[in-house]
């Protein structure tokens, strides 16, 4: 444990030097320094209020879990959401700090600076989520091992910290996404279409609220997305760990998931260090450095932990770290701007809007089938390798399967770093743009911030194959949980309260995500008029003479975000305990079942729809098929808009959504044993 503990410390070590060496950078003219204080201040004060109402549902739950199941899980539920709430704040905050200083690095220096600064500050977020989470789950689990006479059960209670972390990164996601959507298709709405004037405009009201979108939805929303994947995949493996460990003796089996998330701490601050020159080439190399260390050096873990079964276990995490990059692969293919899918939205985009929308739903369900074959051939490989440990096939062939999301996961501090370096590019580039700096600039900033893009296509790629894996990993062991307190699982479909279950899953991620948009439209209408109330009564406004009211756009988007913050997360947590109560282990099983398979095509398509139709309008406003001002790109904006919500809101809040309800059933599962209706 000493060296899982050693890895969380050296990762917090790496994000405050990284947030020193952002920090005594220089922030650029009087001018830039105003507009990331107008972000810094609107970041915060919305992440304070969101902060403040998941409290607010976390102090009931907390108490009730105290109540009905114990209070060792409910300090674990409380500390996760703690570590979490910590991790997304920290992050964010050195990504507004980092926004002005890499416009005015590379409006000093170039392109290499800039790029150093924009990840550092980016890393700040990635190496936070891996070390608190290793942290947290290691010290939960070492604590409450000597507290707790029955390992099995002290794992169990481990597993409320990643309860926490759940509740944290629904809320976080669904506010955080509602706000910088909402904002940004109504900035979009009026000053692009209606205005006609550029992205980032400093005449537009709602440009601030834009800016500050990005980094509460991108920065602290994906942060707690992620760090919540990572330490449910830990608790999974430490349950079935426990179990195996108490029937075959090799504590190994408990400890290797969190000496392969060492590892992949290690290897992901090596591949820090190849972050630099090209963007485009930097981060490929980091991402691939990174997974071939954590390869190499987890056969040796394996091989040292687990003798009888290393080589097993070792097959699995490569297939996890093998379909990570593929399903991340497979989202850059379909939305970068320079391949084909983005260009066939765009050539389509010349016959008007309509066209727009259906080459775009066209490209973006085709764009699920790869990963969602990719996430089934790791499954069951992984299953397959693990069954070969004979005493024990089948506990130890969903063991594999945990494992192969332990590694997928295991480089997340490399892919998270990557994810928010997007944001500080994209606020660089429109600092640029406000701050009126010469094209130079705005050419570097631009070049930031389109690999900026490709970045969060393939984190959310990335996201969505991770939880996809991760509610599978938690399904797999709400079973053998399920057996712990001493009851039996029917998950075959000529069970009819399995089949009943799988048919209600089914239909929650498609309510969830209506619930969202709707959420998105009704908090943008309202930015709508406040942006064109402005335009009409601030007499100089779009002539540039007088100044925008940027504070009532932002007051506005908090509002409604917050408003449209508790029905997502309360249908996350209350369905599958009703389905639990009601159908019994068997129903909420196949409701589990149903619910993870149409999350995966339903996050998988909104986040690559939305990121197809964006880099569509880019590859237009570049000089194709018209440019800027032409009808294709009229359509292309419209195409953008429409995906919005879809990429930045709904999709990923539907990785949460499957995973919050997987540990939920996990965590009440003594409740669910003992109460269900017969």
């Amino acid at each position: 444990m000493s060296l899982t503990v050693a890895a969380g410390v050296v990762a917090m070590l790496y994000a405050i030097f990284a947030s020193m060496y952002v920090l005594k950078q220089a922030r650029g003219t009087e001018r830039m320094i105003e507009i990331q204080e107008y972000i810094k201040e609107g970041a915060r004060a919305y992440l304070k209020k969101q902060y403040v109402t998941i409290w607010a549902v976390m102090a009931v739950l907390t108490v009730l879990i105290g109540l009905f199941l114990s209070w060792y899980t409910a300090l674990a539920y409380v500390v996760g959401g703690l570590c979490s709430m910590i991790s997304g704040f920290v992050g964010m905050t050195i990504a507004v700090n980092a926004n002005a200083r890499t416009a005015n690095a590379a409006k000093e220096i170039g392109l290499d600076k800039a790029l150093r600064i924009a990840f550092s500050g980016g890393s700040v977020l990635g190496m936070s989520v891996v070390g608190l989470g290793l942290l947290g789950v290691t010290l939960l689990f070492v604590a409450y091992g000597k507290a707790i006479p029955h390992l099995e059960e002290a794992a169990h209670a481990v597993a409320g910290f990643a309860f926490g972390a759940s509740t944290v990164a629904l809320f976080a996601r669904v506010g955080g996404g509602i706000y910088t959507k909402a904002a940004d298709v109504g900035a979009d709405l009026v000053g692009k279409v209606e205005k006609g004037i550029p992205e980032d405009d400093p005449r537009n009201p709602g440009v601030i609220a834009d800016n500050v979108g990005d980094n509460v939805g991108d920065v602290a929303g994906m942060g707690a997305d992620l760090f919540e994947s990572y330490v449910e995949d830990r608790v999974a493996a430490l349950i079935l760990g426990a179990l195996l460990f108490l029937r075959h003796g090799n504590f190994g089996w408990v400890t290797t998931p969190l000496v392969v998330s060492a590892v992949g701490i290690f290897a992901s601050i090596v591949g820090a260090f190849f972050v630099r020159g090209n963007p485009w080439r930097a981060f490929s190399y980091a991402t691939y450095v990174t997974t071939i260390l954590t390869a190499v050096l987890s056969y040796f873990v394996c091989m040292w932990l687990i003798p009888e079964a290393g080589l097993y276990v070792w097959i699995s995490i490569v297939a996890g770290l093998i379909v990570g990059i593929i399903v991340g692969t497979t989202s850059d293919y379909f939305t970068n701007r320079d391949k084909r899918p983005v260009k066939i939205v765009a050539e389509s985009s010349v016959a008007g809007p309509a066209l727009t929308i259906l080459s775009g739903f066209s490209i973006g369900w085709l764009s699920t089938f790869l990963p969602a074959i990719g996430v089934a051939i790791v499954s069951l490989a992984s299953f397959v390798a693990g069954s070969h440990f004979t005493p024990d096939p089948i506990l130890a062939g969903f063991y594999c399967v945990v494992m192969a999301v332990v590694s997928m996961l295991a480089i997340v501090g490399i892919i998270v770093a990557a994810d928010a370096y997007g944001p500080v590019a994209d606020n660089a580039a429109g600092i640029a743009e406000q701050a009126h700096l010469e094209p130079r600039v705005r050419q570097i900033t631009d070049t930031l911030d389109s690999v900026g893009n490709t970045m969060k296509s393939i984190c959310k790629g990335f996201a969505i194959g991770g939880a996809a894996l991760t509610a599978l990993a938690l399904l797999a062991t709400y079973a053998f949980s399920i057996e712990v307190y001493g009851a039996k699982l029917d998950l075959s479909l000529l069970n009819a309260r399995t089949l009943a279950g799988l048919v209600i899953g089914v239909s929650i991620p498609a309510l969830f995500t209506s619930v969202v948009v709707y959420g998105v439209t009704k908090s943008a209408f309202t930015t709508v008029e406040e942006i064109r109330r402005q335009f009409k009564e601030i007499k100089g406004l779009f002539e540039g003479t007088a100044k925008p009211e940027y504070g009532r756009c932002v007051s506005i988007v908090t509002h409604h975000a917050l408003r449209w913050l508790i029905p997502p997360g309360v249908m996350a947590i209350a369905s599958p305990l009703i389905v639990g109560f009601t159908l019994g282990p068997d129903g909420l099983g196949g409701f589990l079942a149903g619910a993870i398979a149409m999350g995966l095509i339903l996050g998988l398509f909104q986040g690559n729809v939305g990121n197809t139709w964006d880099n569509a309008k880019k590859y237009v406003e570049m000089g194709h098929l018209g440019g800027k001002g032409s009808p294709t790109h009229a359509a292309t904006v419209i195409g953008d808009t429409v995906g919005d919500p879809m990429k930045d809101s709904s999709g990923p809040s539907v990785n949460i959504l499957i995973k919050l309800m997987a540990m939920t059933a996990l965590i009440f599962v003594p409740l669910i044993v003992r109460y269900a209706l017969p």
